[in-house]
């Protein structure tokens, strides 16, 4: 959750002067209608972004009653970060979203930061209602006033409890559950699971250089148990959103830590590194079998494009689906404020699938684009097996834009492969996005360098970003999503991720495939139009 300074508005002043206990003032509702604004320039048409105003991290997400809930830091006054507010959307498919008003609005002990949300089933914090299990919000107060006098005790964690399926919040009278008495900066973003072994709930919690990991009966009351990181993974920035969770991969239980840092990302800026290893209840330590990536770095990346960041997982998804739910913020702090939209900021990633695998290279997170998405696709076009060298233009043959599709290719690599093959979109400005494979540096690569506006940051073009391939086999496949300002790309299903945004004068029109120095077999070839979520 990264910090700037921002003025405060006089509506803000009048909520930060009221008391910072009891029940949020008369919720506001979005201050345009759901769709309003959906058809401006560059606006994901099958992502979530909010109607108007500033979006960052993902926060709570919880799944209750057929629900599943995003809160998200939101700032409604500006399109610039300024104080931050939970907004709240709620999806019955994590595809298509209904906006609610705001849950939580700052107050006298601070912004609201970034945190998570659990169903306390067994009300072991006395929360609940008419037999119904609360809500509970746990997040990150920050004091821009003390930051400011220069005191270094400005964050604290507190809660906050619904009884009306998160359509109405209560913060906790005890606030803050966990006060700042050791004086330490940079310490948020609280998320906390239900660890069934050890009958307590625990919090990763961010902190600077490391991770701490806390433990709680009731929500309330906690206990600080042990420290993680301090001489493991990446500390070329400050490590913010943690997610610890536990896995299974070949019927053996497994604990996984996604630690998002900024900067020190894989491209320059934001990132999300992530661990394997085991969790007792107290500590948690690196598996053996868990080792830095195959170009010997000191992090593994759960997606190496610029624009995936801040991402966690969903809470109390039901056994009966199994599958372990990840959201992230489609930006980078390097230029996110500045990125050429006028009416709203940021988006976040499609919704994907982790599963964790064993390979050559050690234990690694593989992402998927959840299965819901495919109740987008609205039109297919499929490609006959094909031998391809020099490039093959399927504009006409399509039948629809390249610009909202999801493509899907399976190619066989000749031996000794040395050449790129991949796919280019572009438009009558000369502008065109590339993304693919190279086989000279066995890795895939994603090139926004002529892909439209980059004027808003020298930050913005930072070279081709490349990814390396670590599963073996000639057989190479892609997955990619296209939007109207930003690509997903999932290869060898799921192993590698990149996700990068762009800003074209006008859409892509135009497509085709490449390879260029040798040969492929293209054995498979699917093309997908995709529906808007808003319209």
């Amino acid at each position: 959750m990264k910090k700037l300074n921002a003025p405060l508005s006089l509506i803000l002043l009048s909520i930060l002067l009221s008391a910072c206990n009891g029940k949020q003032p008369a919720p506001a509702m979005p201050p345009t209608p759901p769709t309003a604004g959906y058809d401006d320039p560059h606006r994901p048409q099958f992502h979530f972004s909010p109607a108007t105003g500033w979006m960052n991290d993902p926060n709570g997400m919880v799944f209750y009653e057929g629900e599943y809930h995003l809160f998200y830091q939101f700032y409604p006054d500006s399109t610039v970060w300024g104080p931050m507010h939970w907004a709240h959307a709620v999806s019955k498919d994590m595809v298509r979203w209904e906006h609610l008003p705001v849950a939580l609005y700052p107050d006298s002990l601070g912004y609201i930061f970034s945190g998570s949300a659990v169903v306390d089933w067994n009300n072991t914090s006395g929360f609940a209602k008419d037999g119904k299990p609360p809500l509970v919000a746990i997040y990150t107060y920050h004091d821009m006033a003390g930051e400011k006098a220069g005191r270094k005790n400005y964050q604290s964690q507190a809660i906050a409890y619904s009884n009306d399926r998160g359509r109405s919040w209560t913060k906790y009278a005890g606030n803050p559950v966990i006060p700042n008495t050791h004086n330490l900066p940079d310490i948020r973003d609280p998320k906390v699971i239900w660890h069934e072994d050890s009958k307590q709930w625990v919090m990763a919690l961010a902190v600077r250089d490391h991770l701490q990991i806390w433990g709680s009966k009731d929500l309330k009351t906690w206990e600080h148990l042990s420290d993680f990181g301090k001489e493991q993974g990446t500390h070329k920035g400050v490590w913010e959103c943690p997610d610890l969770f536990p896995m299974s991969v070949e019927g053996t239980s497994k604990w996984v830590l996604l630690q998002n840092i900024n900067p020190g990302g894989p491209t320059g800026g934001s990132g999300t590194q992530y661990f394997v290893g085991h969790f007792d209840g107290k500590n948690f330590t690196l598996d053996p079998d868990f080792a830095p990536s195959v170009r010997n770095e000191k992090a593994v990346w759960l997606d190496h494009g610029s624009d995936n960041y801040a991402g966690v997982t969903w809470s109390d998804i039901p056994k009966s689906d199994g599958r372990r739910l990840f959201l992230g913020w489609m930006s980078n702090w390097n230029y996110a404020t500045v990125v050429p939209t006028k009416l709203w900021r940021s988006a976040m990633t499609l919704p994907r699938s982790l599963e964790l695998k064993q390979t050559p290279a050690g234990y690694r997170v593989f992402s998927l684009p959840a299965k819901e998405l495919e109740t987008l696709r609205a039109q297919t076009f499929n490609l006959e097996k094909t031998a391809l060298e020099g490039s093959l233009d399927l504009t006409d043959k399509l039948g629809f834009s390249p610009t909202l599709s999801e493509i899907e290719l399976e190619v066989e690599l000749p031996e000794n492969a040395s050449g790129e093959f991949g796919i280019e979109v572009s438009n009558s400005k000369n502008e065109r996005y590339r993304v693919g494979y190279d086989a000279s540096k066995k890795a895939f690569f994603s090139d926004r360098e002529q892909a439209g506006d980059a004027s808003f940051s020298k930050k913005f073009r930072t070279g081709i970003h490349y990814a390396p391939r670590f599963v073996e086999g000639k057989t190479l496949r892609l997955q990619l999503f296209l939007d109207a300002a930003s690509v997903e790309l999932f290869g060898d299903n799921g192993a590698v991720v990149m996700t990068d945004i762009f800003f074209p004068q006008e859409d892509f029109n135009r497509l085709k495939i490449f390879s260029e120095g040798g040969k492929v077999q293209i054995n498979k070839g699917s093309f997908y139009k995709l529906r808007s979520i808003w319209r």
